[in-house]
């Protein structure tokens, strides 16, 4: 592994206790240039998440709180006129920073949801017809409430689809919350403790690593590998939408960006199957009597992949 993802990891760990895998996955995600959809029960530390890489990596954060009322120019900016100059000024809204959380994204409706494609997808954004680039690196995390539905805009298949991944995060294991009491204990000043968060990496150092990320070598093999699940899903009767061929290159990306991760310069099959369930989860739609059987994405990758010989 390179040794600063390593010290950053261990400085991430220190302030974010039970979510092992989701913030190795978070990295993985940055690293492959890709967004993040976050679901989990309210009070499992998703904002603090998505706070400290900001601060390990040096980057800019911002985060907006997604409401019914929420106007697509409140996230991507607006045109005011100055009447002391006598001229038009563009105030860039909150979604020109590095790192954005986008909080409970299900609470606003779809016509402010859309505001996001266009900086997910292209990394710039469009204030009355002129176009400004994003801060680079531009990593989204969006989160939503699995538990209450009452009031809320379900994203279309379509949108979830722009995410590189779909990350559950559940309640932490006993010894995770008993380390989560004792930091509160400990903590006399909030402040303090988060300016404790040390700074592992800057930006370049970021944007570098995303760079040899991309020359982390993919066998044909692994091409292979990766479109004969994804094409397998559109086959099996128990899935009503297959993944996309978004669905592929999302795998293949984080593939690389988990070899990366992991301190190899080259893809393995392990590396494909690690990654099918986050980069596909939310892709699919199910057929209407796996729903009622109480059948799950999750378990219907599982079959597909198992169904798929493995490259030697």
């Amino acid at each position: 592994m390179n040794p600063i993802l390593g010290e950053l990891i261990k400085e991430y760990e220190k302030h974010i206790f039970g979510q092992r895998s989701n913030i190795r996955l978070l990295l993985t995600a940055i690293l492959a240039r890709g967004h993040v959809l976050l679901e989990g029960v309210p009070g499992t530390g998703k904002t603090k998440m998505v706070r400290t890489l900001a601060q390990l990596i040096g980057g800019e954060y911002q985060r907006i709180q997604f409401t019914p009322d929420l106007m697509p120019s409140d996230i991507t900016g607006n045109v005011i006129y100055n009447m002391k100059e006598g001229q038009f000024d563009t105030l860039k809204g909150p979604i020109f920073t590095h790192l954005l959380l986008g909080d409970e994204i299900n609470r606003t409706p779809a016509k402010t949801q859309a505001a996001l494609l266009e900086a997910m997808e292209e990394k710039q954004v469009t204030i009355h017809g002129t176009t400004y680039p994003l801060l680079e690196p531009f990593f989204l995390v969006a989160t939503q409430n699995p538990i209450e539905y009452e009031g809320t805009y379900a994203l279309p298949e379509a949108q979830q689809d722009r995410f590189l991944f779909k990350l559950m995060v559940d309640y932490p294991t006993l010894e995770a919350e008993k380390e989560v009491l004792r930091q509160v204990l400990q903590q006399k000043n909030i402040q303090n403790k988060e300016s404790e968060i040390k700074q592992i990496m800057s930006t370049q150092d970021l944007l570098q690593m995303q760079q040899e990320v991309k020359e982390i070598r993919v066998d044909e093999a692994i091409i292979d590998y990766i479109a004969q699940i994804v094409r397998k899903t559109r086959e099996s009767t128990m899935i009503r939408l297959g993944a996309s061929p978004r669905a592929g290159i999302a795998v293949l990306t984080s593939s690389q960006a988990w070899a990366y991760l992991e301190g190899r310069e080259f893809v393995t099959p392990d590396d494909v199957k690690r990654m099918v369930i986050p980069a596909m989860r939310h892709r699919m739609i199910l057929a209407p009597h796996i729903e009622l059987e109480g059948g799950t994405s999750e378990q219907i990758i599982q079959d597909v992949v198992a169904s798929i010989p493995v490259p030697r």
